[in-house]
């Protein structure tokens, strides 16, 4: 007999038995009904993850609303008539407005614990309707470097002239409406002021000299009766833009800030070498504020720096910018939100060394 022969004799190659077949039949299923369990588990975990998700955001948007509704309060309180309550609420017994400079508050109403709430006075920034042609000339000139390229200068300034001007005619080395239709995507001049602080990055040339600048942070558009700022209430991104100041002088400005106040040139020359304030006096007023105000509201999130000092490293805020009307009983008006604003630069919080010295 062959082995073949033989083979098939002990039942091999004759098929499944009715027993083995009922057999598979079971372990398949089992295999599917175990799949599908898996499946019908992972989305029922999915769902739950995306339910608990939904209401954490839920939480945390209510809580930034709200804190967004407080720090409206907070103007309001601030323009109300003074009185011995309102008195004690000042912070070191200075000015109300010099707590809206872009540090941390703590409001009358209390926030909840884990938002942080931050206002910034538009006197703290540079008015780009305001902005005379010799003063966007300086901006132009310290962004562009020591010893900038007149011809380069030139240009940018008659670019600027031609955008925000009432007519069409464009200058010999300027912009006007036959360059910016040859361009993809094709646009116009505004021939008119200019309508929000972002149209900048659209004039001829000006892409490029404020591509690293954070423009809400330096530039507004509201309060457009002067062109001053108050050093007491400027943000970090607009002092940068302004000649005759440094990061080291910056720095010195936000320190001195922190404990008093700046009510003249006298204070601020203690601070800022002579050559230097000699060009930086004429864009200052410290005793100017605005009633146009950018609130930030968003979640805390801080992280232990070099010296195990928790910084404040959060990014994106819910952002507003409002109007406290004169009328104290009347909410702020509301100009622009943003639920993605970017953060201004913040001062760094002193360091673990510093705080042993005090």
């Amino acid at each position: 007999m062959t082995p073949l022969a033989r083979l098939r004799e002990r039942g091999w190659g004759r098929g499944p038995t009715p027993r083995g077949s009922v057999l598979i039949v079971v372990l398949w299923t089992l295999t599917l009904l175990s799949i599908l369990v898996a499946v019908i588990a992972a989305q029922v975990r999915l769902s739950a993850q995306a339910a608990r998700l939904h209401r954490e955001d839920l939480q945390q948007w209510a809580a930034l609303s709200s804190a967004l509704n407080q720090a409206e309060m907070e103007l309001l309180l601030s323009h109300m008539p003074p009185s011995t309550e309102s008195q004690e609420l000042t912070a070191l017994g200075r000015p109300e407005q010099l707590r809206f400079n872009g540090e941390p508050l703590t409001l009358h109403y209390p926030q909840e614990q884990n938002v942080v709430v931050r206002i910034y006075d538009h006197a703290g920034k540079i008015n780009l309707r305001s902005l005379r042609l010799g003063r966007m000339r300086e901006l132009l000139a310290k962004k562009l470097g020591k010893d900038p390229d007149p011809t380069q200068l030139s240009a940018l300034m008659s670019a600027w002239t031609d955008w925000t001007d009432l007519n069409d005619a464009a200058a010999p080395d300027g912009a006007e409406s036959e360059y910016y239709l040859a361009l993809d995507p094709p646009y116009r001049p505004r021939n008119g002021p200019i309508e929000s602080v972002e149209e900048i990055l659209l004039i001829k040339g000006f892409a490029e000299i404020f591509a690293d600048v954070d423009l809400d942070a330096a530039f507004t558009l509201y309060d457009d009766s002067n062109d001053q700022i108050n050093l007491n209430v400027a943000t970090v991104e607009a002092m940068q833009l302004l000649p005759g100041l440094d990061d080291e002088l910056i720095q010195r400005i936000l320190d001195y800030r922190r404990e008093k106040q700046f009510t003249g040139l006298g204070d601020v020359a203690q601070l800022i070498p002579a050559e230097n304030l000699a060009v930086l006096r004429p864009w200052l007023n410290n005793t100017r504020y605005s009633n146009y105000y950018s609130i930030l509201v968003y979640p805390r999130l801080e992280h232990p720096d070099a010296a195990g000092v928790m910084q404040d490293v959060a990014t994106t805020a819910l952002g507003e910018i409002v109007e406290a009307l004169p009328a104290a009983t009347t909410r702020p008006r509301t100009f622009k939100i943003n639920p993605y604003q970017r953060i201004p630069l913040r001062a760094s919080s002193p360091t673990a060394k510093d705080k042993d010295k005090e």
